[in-house]
């Protein structure tokens, strides 16, 4: 803080002299800086919490009971968290969570333990939807992934080792980054936080500073601390609706690994492009559409039939949506050229989309 200090001499003129600020008023500053990052983290806190559930999963173990005899028992196998997406139940996870689980219960903030039942899980994102059947339930308010930026205040909230409703606060420390899932198909668009999270937090919210979801809590880097990941809510908005509509999601594969990047505008403009960025391709997998197609290292996708593609969201909902074996055109930047390539999208293969 610069303060002007006007100093009369002589002549009765007046000339502008800086003072440094004082200690007091630094101080002063800081703690109403802190204060306000703390109302936020609180009030955040206390509007997400009550959607924000604990899940727990059981499978199916064979044992013996005291008479010799066989019989099948539930067996506790691991817990995370989970948020409630909608009024009449539907709850957004992760697939990891509830893969394989032949029980699920979920206990809600107010204490209440319900049956859920599996609606539709995806692999391939990591991501899972299950529905419980209740009354009083407080969804959560999903915002938008493509408006959030490196620097944010960034808060996650979930059951880490059982300890419910745990809350962690950091910042975005990067987006759009790429992991592989356990499917093995790269997860693209991730949001990194240093947010911290621990065994428990899968599948909990990630949440910006109005409270709204931003992040499914994804996963971990051990042992580092301070880099975690989670799918952008975005890529998390259209899987659940998929899932809730259709159990499952049945995707297109071309065999491209990419990453968004930013059109110059002189490209948009001079092609008249309906985007003003795509998908920059990084590599093709061998004997992959994309191969076969003509595809090549440093091409930018930005459209696929008649649909512009601005970025890997994009993409993936084109391809889960295209009926598969049907003949469609890519259209590409090759340098400053446009160029539209016919492809044909097949079955996934697992590795990629």
């Amino acid at each position: 803080m610069t303060l002007l200090k006007l100093v009369s001499n002589d002549n009765s003129s007046t000339e502008a002299v800086s003072t440094p600020p004082s200690t007091t008023d630094l101080s002063v500053t800081d703690a109403v800086l802190l204060d306000a990052y703390s109302q936020t983290v609180m009030q955040v806190a206390e509007k997400v919490s009550p959607s924000v559930v604990n899940i727990e999963v059981y499978q199916a173990q064979q044992g013996r009971s005291q008479r010799g005899q066989w019989r099948r028992q539930d067996e506790a196998k691991g817990n995370g968290s989970g948020f409630i997406i909608t009024p009449d139940g539907y709850i957004l996870t992760n697939s990891h969570v509830v893969s394989g689980a032949s029980r699920i219960e979920v206990t809600l903030a107010d204490g209440r333990k319900l049956s859920a039942e599996l609606v539709g899980d995806d692999p391939d994102t990591d991501l899972a939807v299950i529905r419980i059947h209740a009354a009083q339930l407080a969804p959560v308010t999903m915002g938008d992934s493509a408006s959030v930026r490196v620097g944010q205040v960034a808060i996650a909230i979930g059951n880490p080792y059982g300890f419910q409703a745990t809350v962690t606060a950091g910042v975005v420390s990067a987006l759009g980054r790429s992991f592989r899932s356990r499917s093995g198909r790269l997860i693209d668009d991730v949001l990194q936080t240093d947010a911290a999270l621990n065994p428990g937090n899968s599948g909990g919210p990630l949440v910006n500073s109005r409270g709204e979801v931003i992040g499914v809590n994804t996963a971990v880097i051990l042992p580092a601390q301070g880099i975690c990941f989670a799918t952008a809510v975005n890529t998390a908005k259209f899987v659940a609706a998929r899932l809730i509509k259709d159990g499952k999601i049945q995707r297109g594969y071309i065999g491209v690994v990419g990453q968004n990047t930013p059109l110059h505008r002189r490209l948009v403009r001079f092609h008249d492009l309906l985007v003003e960025s795509g998908v920059l391709v990084i590599s093709t997998e061998p004997g992959s559409p994309a191969q076969q197609t003509g595809l090549h290292q440093g091409d930018v996708i930005i459209g696929f039939g008649n649909r512009p593609i601005a970025n890997i969201d994009d993409l993936h909902r084109y391809l889960a949506e295209h009926p598969l074996g049907v003949r469609s055109s890519i259209t590409i930047l090759r340098g400053t050229e446009k160029v539209a390539l016919p492809i044909v999208p097949e079955a996934v293969k697992g590795a990629r989309g």
